[in-house]
């Protein structure tokens, strides 16, 4: 017996997407900006926000506390928004679920999504939203009463992003599924609007020394100016745009003065940092660093890797952009380096690389003649000026 064809996965003109992120990565308002951008290129975006809509099905529900509803009527509330959905989306070409993929609650783990209904919808991409330890945990102590600790934070971000995951993967098969950080000051606002509605760009890894150049302006501007130039051609998925690890030295720093206790500037508002409870989850963020980055290589076309000129006239060739490039080889990416420094790259990098440059510009040319390309776009920021340069430990 034949079953009836799918309304929802008859051929279609525009890009439907689930974007999934963890309570306190704040989606609504980066989607809403990612609405207004589709709509200064012509290209209108329905968002439908499906915590709002819960709630308005459940207007005796106070603010905040809908998780803490039975599991029956959680359900049953997400059930009727998807409907809402379902029914309207063949009035709007292009279409964006806000949503989340798992919750941890009183009800311990459970998932926040309904695979029928996501069948039906059947999205073209499934994308994690993610943003920095530091700035979930000021919008959770700001915007909502949600007991947590620094911990807390880092599990439900790993949980999210493997429930979307395989919810993509269940759903539309492999590569379907991407982590994009929000980047500071919403940074990475174009990267996933042309990942929406710009698909067919190729989607690009910037590779580039981190923590040993921190403290090397030059080199750190010269890294800069690399990165927004990739950004304004391709779909980046930046490392840079996630900048935990200073956290970490932050921490080193008060330790040696013997201080318990330490501020950084997050979203321009100073926050205190307990040095014990950021020394404790020291080994998630080195993990979380070292598996999300693999992520964004795999969910890339090709990595772009740039080797500075330390001050030294040295290569600024770290091990983990070595470790980088050799992982992108070994998932048969393509391996693109820019080698700066006046003396030769070792064999090392030369067998893994596809084809290796001397400048970013030669890099673009090359990358225009092969029709990756069409035309080479001015970076978005000057070097030191935008917000995309400020980098991991801006």
């Amino acid at each position: 017996m034949s079953q009836e064809p799918n309304l929802f996965r008859s051929p279609r003109t525009g890009r439907r997407v689930v974007v999934t992120g963890q309570v306190g990565v704040d989606k609504k308002p980066f989607l809403e900006k990612i609405a207004a951008l589709a709509a200064e290129n012509g290209k209108a975006a329905r968002i439908y926000h499906i915590g709002d809509m819960m709630y308005a099905e459940a207007p005796d529900v106070r603010p905040g506390r809908i998780l803490d509803l039975p599991l029956a009527r959680l359900n049953s509330l997400r059930r009727s928004a998807f409907k809402e959905v379902l029914l309207d989306a063949g009035n709007h070409e292009n279409i964006i679920i806000n949503t989340h993929a798992a919750f941890r609650w009183k009800h311990g783990l459970f998932p926040a999504f309904d695979h029928d209904n996501m069948v039906a919808f059947d999205a073209d991409l499934y994308v994690t939203l993610v943003d920095n330890l530091d700035a979930v945990h000021q919008r959770l102590m700001r915007d909502h009463n949600t007991e947590h600790t620094l911990k807390d934070i880092m599990v439900w971000r790993e949980e999210e992003i493997l429930a979307t995951e395989i919810m993509g993967e269940s759903i539309r098969g492999h590569g379907h599924a991407y982590i994009c950080a929000r980047g500071v000051d919403d940074s990475a606002l174009e990267s996933l609007y042309r990942l929406i509605f710009k698909p067919d760009l190729k989607k690009v890894y910037p590779s580039f020394p981190m923590t040993h150049v921190m403290d090397l302006p030059d080199t750190l501007a010269a890294i800069d100016a690399f990165r927004a130039q990739l950004a304004a051609q391709f779909i980046t998925f930046d490392p840079g745009d996630l900048d935990e690890k200073r956290l970490l030295f932050e921490a080193g720093a008060a330790t040696q003065r013997g201080a318990t206790s330490f501020e950084i500037d997050v979203n321009g508002q100073m926050e205190s940092f307990d040095v014990a409870e950021v020394t404790a989850v020291a080994k998630d963020i080195d993990a979380q660093i070292y598996a999300r980055d693999f992520k964004l290589i795999d969910q890339s076309d090709m990595i772009v890797s740039f080797v500075p000129t330390l001050p030294n006239g040295k290569p600024g060739l770290s091990s983990g952009v070595e470790r980088e490039l050799h992982h992108a080889y070994e998932t048969t990416k393509e391996v693109y380096v820019v080698w700066d420094p006046p003396s030769e790259p070792s064999p090392f990098i030369t067998q893994a690389a596809t084809k290796v440059f001397t400048s970013t510009e030669e890099a673009l040319d090359h990358f225009q003649q092969v029709g990756y390309i069409r035309q080479v776009q001015k970076p978005l920021f000057e070097s030191g000026q935008g917000p995309r340069e400020r980098g991991r430990f801006g």
